[in-house]
């Protein structure tokens, strides 16, 4: 009845619907569909085809060096040792040597520094006259090229004409040889690092504690806490888990140390982290096996070392996390 009375007002027949409009309505769901779910993966591809080709494959490529006896001249010439390297690597006096100098250097390091930082950090989240400068002050060590700092310091440590040996028998102290013996030039290849990287993790402190609810603090003060109070109860649980991204990127930097000690070493020296291997480290060992002894399956094979290095922390730091979460 409804056609009859269309067809009699318009004079013409009502549309019909084409079999083609279920398709494009189909079709359209489907890009519909495809454009939700699709488009996340599409937007982080990017990355992953980076760490692909940046970081997984050289990993993987590693690894497969590390069995192998290759040269530097002649990297398409492999061959097949097995874990040979990985046998020698655990008897060579060398590694383990490098090992503990890479601990001792990250200690004395890591722990002043981070220390230092969260001091700093602590002065600086309060209201003070020129904030703002002291905090992009505090970026410059690290915004300074590891080559520029290493070298300053190099002089400052010098041990005929240095600064620091100025001062020193200025107060009647005997000069000191900072790079022949090994704990002077550990320490002095530390201070490098302390430098250069306080002011960075005092800035990841700073932007932790300025998310710390003012309620809390205030709270507190009327409890009657002091300031010290204040921040050993309030300010250090609430960045915990800042302070503890600040020790896993230290602890990686201090495993993966190679510019600070190899430009203070001025010269041959530096590649062997001094005549006795005194402050050489693992990032160090790795060159000098790879860059100067030309051994590639050694030298993979001392990166390997220090990418197991780090999971075995990264495991310890996780089992303890695991520990005081049961604990508390």
């Amino acid at each position: 009845m409804a056609t009859s009375t269309t067809k009699a007002v318009t004079g013409a027949e009502p549309p019909v619907p084409s079999p083609d409009d279920g398709t494009a309505r189909r079709r359209g769901a489907l890009l519909h569909r495809l454009d939700v779910k699709g488009a996340p993966y599409v937007f982080v591809a990017p990355f992953f085809v980076v760490f692909a080709a940046f970081s997984f494959y050289p990993l993987v490529y590693t690894s497969w060096i590390s069995l192998h006896d290759v040269e530097l001249a002649t990297l398409d010439v492999m061959e097949w040792v097995a874990f040979d390297n990985y046998v020698e690597l655990w008897g060579d006096s060398r590694f383990w040597n490098a090992l503990q100098n890479t601990i001792t250097i990250g200690v004395i390091s890591t722990v002043p520094q981070l220390l230092m930082a969260l001091g700093l950090a602590h002065l600086l989240n309060y209201r003070m006259r020129a904030s703002l400068f002291f905090r992009v002050a505090s970026l410059v060590p690290y915004a300074t090229s590891v080559a520029a700092a290493a070298l300053v310091f190099t002089m400052i440590f010098e041990r005929d004409f240095g600064m620091i040996n100025w001062a020193l028998g200025s107060v009647g102290i005997d000069p000191v040889d900072w790079e022949a013996d090994k704990w002077p030039a550990q320490a002095a290849i530390s201070t490098i690092v302390i430098w250069r990287w306080t002011g960075y993790n005092a800035l990841l402190y700073l932007a932790a504690m300025q998310a710390i609810p003012a309620d809390r603090y205030e709270a507190a003060a009327l409890d009657g806490a002091s300031r010290w109070q204040q921040f050993t109860h309030v300010t250090v649980p609430g960045i915990r888990s800042t302070i503890v991204f600040t020790i896993v990127l230290s602890t990686i930097g201090a495993t993966q140390l190679f510019g600070e000690p190899l430009i203070f070493g001025q010269g041959p020296n530096g590649v062997s982290g001094g005549a006795d291997n005194q402050y050489q480290t693992l990032g160090l060992l790795l060159y000098e096996e790879g860059w100067k002894n030309y051994q590639m399956g050694r030298s993979a094979t001392v990166a390997w070392a220090m990418f197991l290095l780090l999971v075995v922390v990264f495991l310890v730091q996780r089992l303890v996390k695991r520990a005081r979460s049961r604990t508390s």
